[in-house]
């Protein structure tokens, strides 16, 4: 074989190894791309996510007077009570028994910030997890129902948390803090949006 055919041949090898390396290389990348195209979109909350974080209308018109209704905002439920006159009268007569009655400790909106930890006094919307352990507590509205010195409200039996209904913990028990008040507002009479607070 001719210098000049060796020459042409070895050109030849030297094109198809640049060629098979450039090919491999951007194969390589393109898989690369691929494997980790699921991984970043992980990073990305997903549609059922995105959409828990919306803020909810919630109709109040069938919520009776005494009645509890929980829905879901931001995988957390919320309770909804529409309080009786008794109810919110009752919550003036037991601050001495109470950590925080006067909502010191920022778990409310400022519109929250009241006796009644709410805008309207007889409705009330509280995220319904203990501040114990997140355990969900019970609504018992009844006077006495869990012990003689209490008067009624939320009561988490896991570890004996116990709550008045304005979602105020009481002294002596697990919770270190009242109930959280979510952001809320009114839309209408008898429709609150929870996730948006007045404007």
């Amino acid at each position: 074989m001719s210098d000049d055919t060796k020459q042409k041949s070895e050109n030849v090898d030297i094109q198809r190894r640049q060629f098979l390396l450039k090919s491999t290389g951007l194969l390589g990348g393109v898989g690369m791309l691929l494997a980790l195209t699921p991984f970043i979109a992980s990073w990305f909350p997903n549609r059922k996510t995105q959409s828990s974080a919306q803020p909810i209308h919630v109709d109040l018109h069938a919520l009776a007077p005494g009645q509890k209704m929980t829905v879901m905002w931001r995988g957390k439920p919320i309770w909804i009570v529409r309080r009786t006159p008794e109810m919110l009268a009752a919550l003036s007569h037991h601050d001495n028994l109470l950590r925080d009655p006067d909502s010191l400790v920022q778990q409310q909106p400022t519109y929250a910030q009241n006796k009644s930890r709410s805008i309207r006094p007889d409705i009330l919307v509280l995220v319904g997890l203990c501040t114990h352990l997140g355990c969900s507590p019970q609504y018992k509205p009844e006077v006495s129902e869990v012990s003689v010195d209490w008067p009624g409200g939320f009561y988490c039996p896991c570890h004996g948390s116990t709550f008045d209904l304005a979602g105020r913990v009481f002294k002596g028990v697990p919770a270190p803090i009242n109930l959280e008040v979510p952001p809320y507002r009114f839309e209408s009479e008898n429709v609150i949006v929870i996730g948006e607070n007045e404007a």
